[in-house]
């Protein structure tokens, strides 16, 4: 019997801020905290809860019978815990269900599996932990970055024990074959393959509320009736998609939240489909053939390809400039720096830089927080530059790097001094200013009480001298008093 296997990739970059040439050594926090914060609630808001709330509602209504897959990459994780986690609680609540699978994939969302085959696998390991921390369960599907495959990957992915791995249905690896089948790895058979149906997926995830479309408005009856319609030997159809499609990317008012509640609806009704977990379609349905993938593809833009994050020479150059520092950073033990070396991975800054115009243009602006590729790519490496001194500060091997980390923790030291003489400064000049106002106020009232007590001597002196005065007239007139009595005797 066909099955439906939905699967959802939840990611949020964590977003640099403006990093200027002059703040190389001198700043090195390089995140914008706003802007990460402001787009994770709006998404958290129109996206993930309400989804969430409609998937948990399906599956009470029909229990087992719907399921559905995730992978969330590390740095969503972060994110969640720092700007809003009740999306930790609203997924956990889907985890308790039992009609939900979380995938493994790497921590930063990152391009390492293209790059460093220890960094790879130490952030799958990572991640796999931080699924089991948070949900309870231990991944055995795994699903790459921007579902990227080659036949040498699949077979790492294989050796890490995993049983399962998600990627494209390419049409130029598939050619005439059908993407609704389980196929296997070429190098290891143990790996079975699951395609994503491109045609299908991104009916929903690109072409929903695109009005020149020929099949606008896409309606569940509809779209269920393709599903029912595909040929009955295939086996499972693989809808894969970001699981922002539903709110973000295709807005609430074009009704994609309402056609994620109606779609099982109808397929409970009008069809015998059933739903089945990427691990469930693999351990019930046989491969029927290897896939070959000798170079790797993705699921990005029309050409299924790399050239998203490595197809300029700008992204080359920010690539192998940051995987250069993988060997520093297994001998690096500051915590601050391992942190900031998993979000800089993060996909996202390479296909900032994307310089494509022609067919996936529009897709790589709307994405993009930059004015330009250029401008992101001066951003992040300014940002790398720094990161580069701090990288070989912590971990020195040459004699000049040695020498140069010397210099800088002596600078450290003494800017850490500098900040401290300056703060007792400060502390002086507000005790000085405090003094000098309190003995103003000292000065003003002295005056006061001179002129008090200098007009109360001045009053004694006149009262003084008025009584003298007083006395010598009444001297003067005594005597003429006397003459005149003895005038009048004679």
């Amino acid at each position: 019997m066909k099955t439906i296997c939905l699967y959802f990739q939840v990611h949020q970059p964590m977003r640099f801020k403006r990093y200027r040439f002059f703040d190389i050594g001198n700043d090195s926090y390089y995140f914008d905290d706003y802007l990460n914060e402001s787009i994770m609630r709006k998404v958290a808001d129109r996206c993930y809860l309400p989804a969430n709330k409609i998937l948990l509602s399906l599956i009470r209504e029909y229990g087992i019978k719907f399921k559905v897959a995730f992978s969330i990459s590390g740095i969503a994780l972060d994110q969640f815990k720092l700007y809003a986690p009740e999306v930790i609680d609203s997924f956990k609540e889907l985890a308790e269900t039992g009609s939900v699978e979380f995938l493994a994939e790497t921590y930063s969302h990152s391009l390492a599996s293209l790059s460093s085959e220890s960094e790879f696998r130490k952030q799958v390991e990572l991640h796999s932990k931080k699924i089991k921390d948070y949900f309870g369960i231990t991944p055995t599907v795994f699903r790459n970055t921007e579902l990227i495959y080659s036949d040498e990957i699949g077979a790492r992915v294989a050796d890490m024990g995993y049983k399962a791995m998600l990627t494209e249905g390419a049409k130029h690896i598939l050619g005439w074959k059908s993407p609704n089948y389980v196929y296997y790895n070429a190098i290891n058979p143990r790996l079975k393959v699951l395609l994503k149906n491109y045609k299908l997926s991104d009916d929903i995830a690109f072409r929903f509320s695109d009005k020149g479309w020929a099949e606008y408005p896409l309606t569940a009856d509809k779209f269920v009736s393709w599903l029912k319609n595909t040929d009955d030997k295939e086996e499972t159809i693989n809808l894969f998609m970001d699981y922002e499609t539903f709110g973000e990317h295709q807005e609430k008012e074009s009704g994609i939240l309402k056609f994620l509640e109606s779609f099982p609806k109808v397929v409970f009704k009008k069809t015998k489909l059933t739903f089945s977990t990427p691990s469930e379609v693999a351990e019930n349905l046989q491969p029927i053939a290897a896939v070959n993938v000798p170079y790797p593809i993705s699921w990005a833009d029309e050409e299924r390809d790399l050239t998203a994050w490595l197809g300029n020479d700008m992204q080359e150059n920010a690539f192998n400039a940051l995987y250069a520092l993988t060997g520093k950073i297994t001998k690096c033990e500051d915590k601050h720096i391992l942190t900031d070396w998993k979000y800089l991975q993060a996909s996202d800054h390479f296909y900032y830089m994307s310089t494509k115009v022609f067919s996936d243009g529009e897709v790589h602006s709307y994405f993009n927080p930059f004015d330009s590729p250029y401008d992101a790519y001066i951003n992040y490496m300014n940002i790398l530059s720094d990161f580069i001194l701090r990288v070989n500060a912590s971990v020195p091997e040459s004699e000049s790097e040695k020498e140069i980390a010397t210099l800088a923790a002596i600078i450290y030291e003494k800017n850490l001094q500098l900040e401290k003489y300056e703060k007792e400064i400060v502390r002086l000049k507000t005790v000085k200013r405090k003094t000098l106002n309190t003995n103003g106020r000292d000065s003003k009232s002295e005056p006061d009480a001179e002129k008090k007590a200098n007009s109360v001597k001045r009053g004694n002196v006149k009262s003084s001298i008025a009584k003298k005065n007083s006395e010598k007239d009444s001297t003067k007139k005594e005597p003429e008093k006397t003459i005149k009595k003895t005038t009048s005797k004679a």
